[in-house]
């Protein structure tokens, strides 16, 4: 484990939000906000993408603006997020987190204001009133050959978005921000009770700005989402995502932790 985080970094955030603000502001005298951030494997695919925390607050704003003025979407609502641990479902988590929105990993789409669903989970999606959001997850953020029916895709509305974003109200810290599963319990947290966590999971792992975390845990409990998002965020870390990989070999896996400088592995 990397140890070299003496002090908390980014102190004063609140919420989730305000961490990755932090990182851009290169809180931490050896952060770095153009080194990656996120780094995404889909080894069905042979993708690999690679997010500075510049190039994530990018795709963040957009899609927080798009969120906010084109899915009318505020602080009363609920988002079921079904979506595999991938690059584009840290960015929906973080745009709704900017805005206010209550993240439901997993979620139920029938209990839910608005559901943006990967392509397995299209069909459950259709149970949700509200809006309804498609991803690809396609290799370069892809649009889908032909558009689901019912469904905005992401990809082809996304890139129109404005590349700042600022909420119509500030974000209230202490308003429900993620519903999650901790040890087999559902749980709702808000903004400070989720970075809490998350400072907590950071010491705990011994994380600090130089730290490289390798996840391959699913996003829809906290396990995951400590490990592969908001743990290293907290930190000030960086992540390695790494989706449909169970076909590795210790090898291939060797290779890979040894090329991205893995420093802390969680599968």
């Amino acid at each position: 484990m990397d140890c070299t985080m003496t002090a908390p970094f980014a102190a004063d955030a609140r919420t989730p939000a305000e961490l990755l603000h932090a990182y851009l502001r290169a809180g931490a005298p050896d952060a770095d906000p153009s080194r990656p951030l996120i780094t995404f494997y889909d080894d069905s695919t042979g993708e690999r993408v690679e997010l500075s925390a510049k190039t994530f607050d990018n795709w963040v704003a957009k899609t927080a603006n798009l969120l906010q003025d084109e899915l009318n979407a505020g602080p009363d609502d609920r988002a079921a997020l079904l979506l595999p641990a991938h690059w584009q479902t840290a960015v929906w988590l973080l745009a709704c987190w900017s805005v206010g929105v209550t993240a439901v990993p997993g979620g139920e789409p029938a209990d839910a204001d608005l559901v943006v669903s990967g392509p397995e989970g299209l069909a459950a999606a259709q149970e949700c009133s509200g809006e309804r959001v498609a991803l690809a997850l396609r290799p370069l953020g892809g649009r889908f050959p032909q558009r689901p029916d019912g469904f905005l895709d992401y990809a082809a509305e996304v890139p129109g978005q404005g590349d700042r974003f600022a909420p119509y109200s500030p974000v209230d810290p202490s308003s429900p921000a993620l519903e999650t599963v901790i040890d087999g319990l559902p749980l709702k947290l808000s903004g400070e009770q989720s970075v809490a966590l998350a400072r907590e999971g950071a010491a705990r792992l011994g994380l600090g700005t130089q730290s490289r975390v390798l996840s391959t845990l699913s996003f829809d409990d906290w396990s995951g989402l400590e490990a592969g998002l908001l743990a290293p965020l907290a930190a000030g870390a960086s992540v390695v995502l790494c989706r449909n990989s169970d076909g590795l070999t210790d090898e291939q896996w060797e290779k890979r932790i040894d090329a991205e400088r893995v420093t802390v592995r969680l599968s």
